[in-house]
């Protein structure tokens, strides 16, 4: 009885499931897109920054936030279709198995986070 040994994968092929891996980690990740706004996401939680002054909307986490108003430190933001308003400082509020919060307000940005509710 002989043992044959598989062959082990060459440089190529790892490189290539490397890579692929990492892509994949990364759409999911990034899994956003946006108009007049940055995002940031992890896996559970996304910051968005809206541009003041334009049309501000970013899709994060399958639902989409868009910024309706700011006034000093009280913003509106529509996301998953319900409009909240957002006072610096208050509790998160909740939409749609999300958990929506004010980070900051400046005269040029807003900013919020958009987590997923823990509790479902």
């Amino acid at each position: 009885m002989t043992n044959r040994r598989s062959p082990s994968p060459t440089p190529v092929r790892r490189a290539a499931a490397l890579v692929a891996g990492l892509t994949l980690g990364v759409a999911l990740l990034a899994g956003c897109s946006s108009e007049g706004a940055s995002t940031n996401c992890g896996l559970d939680a996304c910051t968005v920054t809206f541009d003041r002054g334009v049309n501000a909307s970013a899709s994060i986490l399958g639902v989409e936030a868009k910024l309706i108003g700011a006034q000093n430190d009280q913003v509106t933001v529509e996301v998953a279709g319900e409009q909240l308003s957002l006072t610096m400082g208050q509790q998160a509020a909740q939409v749609g198995g999300l958990q929506v919060s004010l980070d900051s307000v400046t005269d040029q940005q807003v900013q919020i986070r958009v987590a997923r509710n823990p509790n479902g």
